[in-house]
């Protein structure tokens, strides 16, 4: 016998859901899914520089803008609903839809002049170089003797 977990307010949640999606059903010009998302993203370091991959299926390189501003990255897109009718077989619609935004803070060592960004097969990567290492310099003390 399993044990399952009771959550009082998941079934008016599911049932306002429910009259939401055969709302916007009934209506032509609204889409049957709609809501917000944050693509899932990995990030890694190289030796000479960091770079981010972002999952972003559906969306136009055209819609992604990525900014940088006080050692801030930001990314952030919208990806457009798709409208379906029932008579296409459709039952439910899990995939997201909407406007998208991710935020990254970068350490001082990030060369913000020179970020590059591409996009392929879905996936968003952003390569963010790293400054030359400022080494210590010797200063020559003089005698005035």
């Amino acid at each position: 016998m399993a044990i399952t977990r009771y959550e009082p307010w998941s079934l008016l949640r599911q049932l306002q859901k429910e009259l939401e999606l055969n709302r916007d059903e009934n209506t032509e010009e609204s889409s049957i899914a709609t809501a917000e998302w944050a693509p899932t993203v990995d990030i890694k370091e190289e030796s000479d520089k960091f770079v981010i991959f972002a999952d972003i299926p559906g969306v136009m390189p055209e819609d992604i803008e990525v900014s940088m501003e006080a050692g801030v990255l930001t990314v952030k897109g919208q990806k457009e609903s798709e409208s379906k009718t029932e008579k296409d077989g459709y039952k439910r619609v899990e995939r997201s839809f909407g406007s998208f935004h991710r935020r990254f803070s970068l350490p001082d060592s990030a060369n913000g002049d020179a970020i590059h960004a591409k996009c392929k097969h879905g996936v968003l990567e952003i390569t963010i170089p790293k400054r030359e290492a400022v080494q210590p310099k010797r200063i020559q003390v003089a005698s005035e003797e």
